[in-house]
Order: structure tokens, then C-alpha cells, then sequence
């Protein structure tokens, strides 16, 4: 940072106590991911109406992300971090307690609207905590729960459905959440006092950013089940996105009272590493997504197997931060960390390209351990270089826009993902079939096969071909998936390849104290 923070006596009991409400928020973006058929089945739902219990959640989060420094400005950092884990506690325990679909998605709004506040204070508190000298391990252990948290998420929720409840994914958090109440209580500092008179609170300026990052996520997580711009719906939310976020910046920009500091994006390594961060986000949430389906649809895992397939990926996160901060100190300069980084999570996911209906968890465990190595000498490095030039006065804002946009980015991936899986699908299996003629001898030796495997079983001739055909039909189907999936990998590490140019934009360690000035942007 510009100017270093003054030492907390217990910064690292600090540091553990708002990790704990950044890994109780983290954890529940993707934990619920598991139970949904369980929800489904208990609620009386579709899986198309249960799947709000996400987006919801991922809704009221990323709406809250960049208001979270403004709000912790009006009523204090330790007061507006301290309500958020209580609320995300409560909000919690109402999800589980939950009779109905609709009370159920109320509750996860609850939850991602404390939860934002979470995520973007628990980084800001580290900076302002932590001198400059110790910024790479205490990023280090916040990017540890960053990074891990969404593979810890499947692996605790399969678990609890499968051994216990669904509705246990949420009461767990209650522990955990009121041992970080007592320790945020404890470690962290009293707030100074407030100005007896606050500036006129710009709600217009929150409608428009409510209205705007809604529809957006809303578009980007219904979308693909919609077809996209074929239906009015997904184009309605495109269009009402795109105004109330334009029309947002203006307002925000020409205000003196800004709900959200946009101006903090003056600072060239900020807004670069943002849009790393997007890159970053589409990465570590994509391949989190890819992986997960493969394993249950191709692989026949269950919910608490692919649970366990992610367990090594996020206990060789947690270990890869330590390491990622020492190699980042010892280097000096965090963009050659990120540089390296970005080349080893590409050769993971190179490594996932060749995912086989035969391919076993162990063979599966490495590229995912390779990935995470990857993701977390990508991340540690890229929130040192962005955030470290922000002023001390301007981190809080700098981490909610660093923190949107890496969740953005997930979403981004998600859908993107999703799409191109149904569509590269939809492809390969067109061109397979093409394949499967008369003329072919290995089509029509397969066929052979499968009719006499079917005859043996005492079918008739002509029953047993039309067996055999569709069984044809299932192969060449579950091939065109397997293909699709390593065509998912490829594109991702291709774009994480194409924003290696921006780590250029990035300041240099020398000139992390200079930030630049406004007029030149």
C-alpha cells in the first residue's frame, strides 16, 4: 500500500477472526450445489425452481460486494462486519428451519446480503491490520480461504446429504458463526467515533446498482436454460442491466457523495488486475463447475465422491499459499509470481482435456492438486500487485470492485461454460452420427456387438438391433460429451493464456507507493 498500516497487537488473531466469516461465505456459494436434488425432492420443487436457492444467493451477493466500503464507512468497520456475521448466522439457521421454496430462497437472499459484507471487510481488515512488510502471508492466508473454499463446499455438502440432512449444510454454519461473533468482538479494534452528521444517503444511486448487477447475474445464471437472447426474458434483463449500469457510473461519477468510490479505478494496477481477477474468477469457478459434472455424469460419482474428488485440489490450496507468499517475498516482484502461475494452472487444465469415461479419481486427483498450485500463484501475486498501490483510505473500496469483479468473473465462466458445453455437445454428436454409416466398418463391428449382446440375453433378432441401436445411440452421445468437456478446458486455458499481456499493466514493486495520478485517466 501507499502508506503502511499501523500494527495491530493481535493481527493474526484479527486475521483468524475474520477469516471465519469469509470461509463461512465462501463455503456457501457452492455447497448448496450438491443438495439441490435432495432440496427438490423434500420442498415439493423443480429443479428449475430449486436452482433459485443459487441464484439468489449469488444475486444479493454480488449486489452488496461493491457497497460493502461505503456501508463500513456510515456505521463503522468492525459494527458493519460484526452485523454481517451475525446476519449471515441467523439467515442461516432460517434457511434450515425453511418449510417452503420460497421462504428457503428468502433466506438465502439474507444470507447473500451479509455475506457480501463479509468477503470484501475480511481482505480490507487484513490491509489496514497488516504492515506492508507482512501484506504476502496475510493475503497468503486470506487467498488460502479464497481459493479452497469453493472445493471445500461439495466435499462438506455431499457429506452432510449423504450421511445426514440437507438442511445441516446450513445449521452448520451456526457454530462456526458465533465463535467468529465472540472473536470479532475481541480482536478487533473499536470503531472511532462517527461525525454526528452523515451526507444525504444516494438511494437512487443503490436502486440503479441493485437494479443493474441483479438483472445482470439473473442473465448470466438463467441465460443458458432460456437460450439466451431467443427468449424475451434473458433479452428484457440484458437491456435493463446495461442501462441502470451505465446510468449508475454517471450518477456515481458526478456525485460528491458516492455510494461506491469508482474513482479508486484511477489506479492503473487495480483496474488491470480487475480484469485479471475476472480472468482469474472464470478459471478457478470453471473448472470447479466442468469437473464436478463430469465426475457424477460420466464417471457415476455421487454427491459425496465428487465431494472427496475436490478434498486434495482445496488441502493443496491451503499449502500452496504459505509457499506462494515466501516465493512471492523472495522474488520481489509479484507479476513474474503471476506469470509462473498462470503457466502452471494452464497445464492443468491441459491435463483435464484428456478425461475419459475410464479415467479414476487418482488419476483425476492430480491435475486437480496441479490446478490449485496453479489458481493460488495466480491469485496471491494478483491481489498483492492490485490492491497494494490503493491508498490505506481507499482499500475497503478497492476490495469490494477487486472482489465483484472475481465473482463476476465466476459467473461469467459458469455460463459461458455451460453454454458451450451444451453447444460443443450438440456438435460432436451431429458429427459422430455422419460417422455412423453402412460404410463404416468399426460402426457396423460395434453394432455387431452390441446385437449379439443383447441377443444372448434371449431377445428376438429385430428387438435385439433396435436395443443395439440405441445403445449405439447412448455411446455415441456419452462420446460427444467426453469430447465437449475437454473442448471446455481448452477455451479456458486459452483465454487465461490470452490475459497474460494485461500482467504488463501491472506496477512494478518500486513504484507500488505512486499511484497514478487521476488527470491522466
Amino acid at each position: 500500500m501507499a502508506d503502511d498500516a499501523p500494527v495491530a497487537v493481535n493481527k493474526w488473531f484479527v486475521a483468524v477472526a475474520v477469516a471465519l466469516g469469509a470461509l463461512l461465505e465462501i463455503i456457501d456459494t457452492s455447497i448448496v450445489n450438491v443438495a439441490l436434488t435432495q432440496m427438490q425432492a423434500s420442498l415439493g420443487a423443480t429443479l428449475t425452481q430449486v436452482s433459485w436457492v443459487v441464484t439468489s444467493y449469488g444475486i444479493a451477493n454480488v449486489i452488496v460486494l461493491p457497497l460493502s466500503a461505503w456501508l463500513g464507512e456510515r456505521f463503522g468497520k468492525k459494527r458493519y462486519f460484526l452485523f454481517s456475521l451475525i446476519g449471515f448466522t441467523l439467515a442461516s439457521v432460517l434457511c434450515g428451519l425453511s418449510t417452503s421454496l420460497i421462504t428457503l430462497i428468502i433466506a438465502r437472499v439474507l444470507q447473500g446480503l451479509t455475506g457480501g459484507g463479509l468477503l470484501a471487510k475480511a481482505q480490507a481488515i487484513l490491509f489496514e491490520t497488516f504492515p506492508k512488510s507482512e501484506q504476502a502471508m496475510a493475503q497468503g492466508f486470506f487467498g488460502a480461504i479464497v481459493i479452497a473454499g469453493p472445493a471445500i463446499g461439495p466435499t462438506l455438502g455431499g457429506y452432510i446429504v449423504t450421511n445426514i440432512d440437507w438442511r445441516w449444510i446450513f445449521f452448520i454454519n451456526v457454530p462456526v458463526g458465533i465463535v467468529g461473533v465472540f472473536m470479532t468482538i475481541a480482536a478487533l479494534p473499536v470503531d472511532p467515533p462517527r461525525p454526528a452528521i452523515h451526507k444525504p444517503v444516494d438511494w437512487t444511486a443503490i436502486a440503479l446498482l441493485a437494479i443493474g448487477i441483479g438483472a445482470f447475474q439473473t442473465f448470466l445464471e438463467e441465460g443458458n436454460a432460456d437460450d439466451w437472447f431467443e427468449s424475451t426474458f434473458i433479452t428484457a434483463l440484458a437491456v435493463t442491466a446495461a442501462i441502470a449500469i451505465v446510468w449508475f457510473v454517471l450518477r456515481t461519477l458526478a456525485s460528491d457523495a458516492p455510494v461506491v468510490h469508482l474513482r479508486v479505478l484511477r489506479y492503473r494496477s487495480l483496474w488491470a488486475g480487475s480484469i485479471i481477477g475476472i480472468i482469474v474468477g472464470m478459471a478457478l469457478y470453471g473448472a470447479l463447475f466442468s469437473v464436478p459434472i463430469f465426475a457424477q455424469s460420466m464417471l457415476g460419482f455421487t454427491s459425496q465422491q465428487t465431494g472427496m474428488l475436490l478434498l486434495p485440489g482445496a488441502l493443496a490450496s491451503a499449502f500452496a499459499m504459505p509457499l506462494a507468499a515466501k516465493v512471492n517475498q523472495r522474488v520481489g516482484d509479484p507479476r513474474i509470481v503471476l506469470a509462473g502461475g498462470t503457466v502452471v494452472l494452464t497445464a492443468a487444465l491441459y491435463m483435464l482435456t484428456s478425461l475419459n469415461p475410464q479415467t479414476s479419481a487418482s488419476e483425476l486427483a492430480l491435475p486437480l492438486i496441479v490446478r490449485s498450485f496453479g489458481t493460488v500463484f495466480m491469485f496471491l501475486p494478483l491481489q498483492l500487485a492490485a490492491l497494494a498501490p490503493v491508498p490505506r483510505k481507499d482499500v475497503g473500496a478497492a476490495s469490494g470492485l477487486f472482489n465483484l469483479m472475481r465473482q463476476l468473473g465466476g459467473s461469467v465462466g459458469v455460463a459461458l461454460l455451460t453454454t458451450l458445453l451444451d453447444k460443443r455437445t450438440a456438435y460432436h454428436a451431429a458429427v459422430l452420427n455422419d460417422q455412423i454409416v453402412a460404410s463404416d466398418p468399426r460402426a457396423m463391428a460395434r453394432f455387431r456387438l452390441l446385437t449379439q449382446a443383447v441377443s444372448a440375453r434371449g431377445v428376438d433378432a429385430v428387438a435385439a438391433k433396435g436395443t443395439a441401436y440405441k445403445m449405439l445411440g447412448g455411446l455415441v452421445r456419452q462420446q460427444a460429451a467426453v469430447i465437449s468437456f475437454g473442448d471446455t478446458f481448452w477455451a479456458t486455458g486459452a483465454l487465461v493464456i490470452c490475459g497474460l499481456p494485461l500482467i504488463l499493466l501491472l506496477s512494478k514493486p518500486d513504484k507500488a507507493a505512486a499511484p497514478v495520478p487521476s488527470e491522466a485517466h
